[in-house]
């Protein structure tokens, strides 16, 4: 049975729970009936199995057909058979999995009524018919009751599961376009400037000199399609003084004179790979945008902080922070760092990193 929040019977042990129907079937060999009791309690067994498997596999908001019928079959057959408790007794149990607890409460003080009816107006061969068969019916309804609530208990964990999935995921997506965007856009600005270097030298027909661009455009092209590759299960590095290097390398390369103070730190893999990931960006920013011709990188260490400092001679500009530096703040502040921009007068970009995470 499927109920509308998702909750479902497990229908391979629909046949294991029909062995409660002893107490209907027992009679069947203790007692000696006419030949139309044993065709009407035949029949009557016969139309509880369709509605017992109708109930397993309808929709909640149908499920009080087969109820019903399950009541209806259990009320006709008392008088010949009062082991018709049974029946009533599933019909408890649908009751108390498939509905809400104010439901549950009138319907089962509906069939508890009727019970008791049926034992004032029939002649029901069985004294116990009450004294057994309203606990019994009470005990399996309540069996209903946990067995949703284990259900709904399941099917929360699996929710929170799924949202875990979709929130990594979502992450995930975010983590690889943050970091192609850092990778790609520095990788493209060094190789326009390759190219152009190189038509260039080519201008003035200085072949070898335009082939060593070349060749080195194409070191870079191999370079960011390894790294685009390995953004896909996480970004993976030489560490920090290697990149620092060529970052540096670049930047010269471009025309900037750059210099570098103080000692790179040793830092856990974490921190390094957003550090980089940062200085690649404003590696980047500054080949784009700076009109200045020197830059300086510095690392100090202070109060178990980690300063970096990247400055260019830039002159003044107007600092507008698009999705390259917001996804550079969310980086650094994965970390615990955070980044300050300052105007001295050409543009520094400042690092402050907590060392105390540091494994």
């Amino acid at each position: 049975m499927t109920t509308a929040s998702g909750l479902s019977l497990e229908r391979k042990f629909s046949w294991v729970y029909l062995i409660n129907l002893i107490f209907y079937i027992v009679p069947l060999f203790t007692v000696d009936f006419v030949l139309w009791q044993y065709l009407s309690m035949t029949a009557a067994l016969l139309a509880f199995l369709a509605c017992y498997f109708w109930a397993y596999h309808c929709h909640r908001k149908q499920i009080h057909w087969p109820v019903a019928g399950i009541v209806l079959v259990a009320a006709l057959i008392t008088p010949v058979n009062p082991g018709s408790i049974a029946m009533f007794a599933y019909a408890g149990f649908f009751i108390g999995f498939a509905y809400t607890l104010r439901r549950y409460l009138l319907l089962m003080s509906l069939l508890i009524t009727l019970l008791v009816l049926l034992d004032a107006l029939l002649s029901i061969h069985w004294k116990l018919f009450l004294v057994m068969g309203i606990p019994i019916v009470l005990a399996v309804s309540f069996l209903g009751r946990a067995e949703q609530t284990k259900l709904r208990h399941r099917l929360a964990e699996k929710q929170s599961e799924d949202e875990i999935k979709q929130l990594a995921a979502m992450v995930e997506r975010e983590r690889i376009g943050r970091d192609l965007h850092d990778i790609l856009g520095h990788t493209l600005s060094s190789v326009i400037l390759k190219a152009d270097l190189a038509s260039k030298l080519l201008a003035h027909q200085q072949p070898e000199p335009a082939r060593q661009q070349l060749a080195e455009l194409s070191q870079i092209a191999r370079d960011a399609l390894s790294q685009v590759r390995q953004s896909v299960s996480g970004y993976k590095h030489q560490g920090l003084t290697a990149e620092v290097s060529k970052l540096l390398a670049r930047l010269r390369d471009a025309g900037f004179q750059a210099t570098l103070t103080g000692e790179v730190p040793a830092l856990s893999n974490q921190q390094e790979t957003a550090v980089i990931l940062a200085l690649t960006e404003l590696v980047t920013n500054v080949m784009r945008h700076s009109k200045g011709d020197s830059c300086h990188l510095q690392f100090t260490q202070q109060n178990h902080n980690l300063h970096i400092a990247f400055s260019d001679n830039g002159p003044p500009v107007t600092i507008i922070e698009g999705n390259g530096l917001n996804g550079l703040r969310q980086r650094l502040a994965a970390i615990g760092a955070t980044l300050a921009l300052q105007q001295q007068p050409g543009l520094t970009a400042a690092i402050q990193l907590p060392l105390k995470e540091q494994r």
